[in-house]
């Protein structure tokens, strides 16, 4: 069983920025994919990153690409998510997710395991 806690949200200002953090329990972090996806009131679960198990190759949505960036500290069990740029339409609870392949895609059906989210408010 993996246990996945988000922090770093918070209320800024549009034009912000802020850093969510992952903390992962288990020694198994290093071979599992991971995930970011958030959602807002009314509206569905919104992928928004992947990175593979090294770290190696990321993906973005087209919604975050050149204002979010993904990344992981493998010796820390901690993945990250780097929010630039932030817009009022980015406010939304942020999830963090966990894969047990390698690798995985853009669909909720890759991720096992979820966090519990963090809130991310950003004001205009």
């Amino acid at each position: 069983q993996v246990q996945l806690v988000e922090s770093g949200g918070g209320l800024v200002q549009a034009g912000g920025s802020l850093r969510l953090s992952c903390a992962a329990s288990g020694r198994a972090f290093i071979t599992y994919a991971m995930g970011w996806f958030r959602q807002a009131p009314g509206k569905e679960r919104e992928f928004l990153a992947t990175i593979n198990w090294s770290g190696s190759s990321t993906y973005y949505a087209d919604s975050v690409k050149g204002r979010f960036t993904i990344s992981r500290d493998n010796a820390k069990n901690t993945v990250y998510l780097q929010m630039n740029s932030l817009k009022p339409e980015d406010t939304a609870v942020y999830y963090c997710a966990a894969s047990t392949t390698v690798v995985a895609g853009r669909e909720r059906s890759w991720y096992d395991y979820w966090g519990q989210g963090t809130q991310v408010t950003v004001s205009s």
